[in-house]
């Protein structure tokens, strides 16, 4: 082969300066994506905060939840007029439950007028929640309250039986507090002792909590048995 020139390419290389340059804006770039996700998740980590930690009084229960579950017992009862029936029957509803004598004292009487308020306060929603009354003794109920009792759920159950299935605050009795339950019998939460007009307007924000929360599969009325 006849001899040829030699020809060489030369490439330009990176000056140090360059290197620098490009680190530097690597860097930049990723504190940069940092700070959008530490933007983006910042409305969810100060829920978090807030709700574990800091905790307002505006975001807790007014009724306290009760632990562990307490479904409705087998208990035999009966309707005013004397019809055999069950506390099982109650299911398939919301119930809002008061205990008291059949002689309905004063106190039983603003226990029974907050239950037929709270209700009522649920507008269309109320038609999800019954409100129940418990007489835990024979002594006949006054026949001024039957009016007053139309739209009400009245059973006379032993009070030793539901002394049971309904747990009463420190220093109170079944008698003094309202009680919920939801539709599969189970019972959740109570209501303070000293629920009265002043503070019933917290015990219906619970309740709206929980006819919003169950909106998807609590419809009005009980399922045929």
């Amino acid at each position: 082969m006849p001899d040829q020139p030699l020809g060489l390419t030369v490439h330009s290389l990176p000056t140090p300066g360059a290197q620098v340059d490009v680190a530097r804006r690597t860097v930049l770039g990723r504190w940069r994506l940092l700070g959008v996700v530490v933007v983006c998740a910042a409305p969810v980590i100060a829920s978090y905060f807030t709700y574990y930690v800091v905790r307002p009084e505006g975001r807790r229960n007014y009724g306290e939840l009760l632990e562990p579950q307490r479904p409705v017992p087998a208990i035999a009862a009966r309707s005013l007029d004397g019809t055999a029936a069950s506390l099982t029957t109650l299911k398939g509803q919301w119930l809002l439950i008061s205990v008291a004598s059949g002689a309905c004292d004063p106190a039983c009487e603003k226990r029974l007028y907050l239950q037929r308020q709270l209700r009522e306060s649920l507008g269309k929603e109320k038609e999800r929640l019954d409100w129940v009354w418990l007489v835990a003794d024979d002594a006949p109920v006054r026949p001024a309250l039957g009016p007053a009792l139309g739209q009400a759920t009245v059973l006379r159950v032993s009070g030793n039986e539901l002394a049971g299935w309904l747990p009463p605050g420190t220093g109170h009795g079944i008698q003094d507090h309202l009680y919920v339950a939801d539709p599969l019998g189970n019972l959740m939460l109570r209501f303070p002792a000293a629920l009265d007009t002043a503070t019933a307007s917290r015990a219906k924000r619970d309740l709206d909590r929980l006819m919003r929360a169950s909106a998807g599969w609590d419809k009005p009325g009980r399922e045929p048995r």
